[in-house]
């Protein structure tokens, strides 16, 4: 029997490594390579659920993680509260914005139990609007911010750009991972 050690945890929780907080897309071909992997993202994840049953949905991608359904709904739920931080970064001073606690959105029981199809129309249409929001933009619009204020700083828009790149890699990664060893 093999032991799982700290680190092949760390790796199952973070395949895709820790966002580095501060990281910003500065350059305008950043910030357009950053769009453009948002655009592909939910075509992305449609393919990495493909073929999924509802055995393999409610399945942990890792020993206490949330099930792949709750991914799914998790993403639509933070990508619609990202696009809604954006806006109002964008139409107000450095606004504090609500956080929300993740992990008891996905004890709900539409996160549990409801199929994936409602939350993959959120995130379509979410990052389909986002995208033009995002290409209308200046590079004074990105310097916007606001404020978090569980992490006592403010984010900028650039930051914030970056910051959701990584969490849809993050999650799809742990998706394709677990079907790798699955064997799906």
């Amino acid at each position: 029997m093999s032991t799982v050690t700290d680190q092949d945890l760390a790796a199952l929780k973070y395949p895709t490594g820790r966002f580095v907080r501060g990281t910003k897309a500065t350059s305008s071909q950043r910030r357009e390579e950053c769009i453009a992997l948002l655009e592909a993202f939910p075509a992305e994840l449609h393919r990495a659920l493909a073929g999924m049953g509802e055995d393999r949905l409610d399945t942990p991608y890792r020993s206490g993680g949330w099930t792949v359904r709750q991914l799914g709904h998790h993403l639509a739920d933070s990508h619609g509260q990202s696009l809604h931080r954006f806006k109002l970064a964008l139409t107000e001073d450095t606004p504090v914005i609500k956080p929300y606690k993740e992990d008891l959105w996905a004890e709900h029981a539409d996160a549990r139990k409801l199929p994936l199809e409602p939350s993959l129309s959120i995130i379509t249409g979410t990052h389909a609007r986002w995208v033009v929001l995002l290409r209308a933009l200046s590079a004074t619009d990105f310097e916007r911010a606001f404020f978090h204020p569980e992490q006592k700083r403010e984010i900028t828009l650039a930051e914030a750009l970056e910051l959701y790149v990584w969490h849809g890699r993050h999650h799809l990664a742990h998706i394709i991972g677990l079907r790798e060893r699955m064997g799906w």
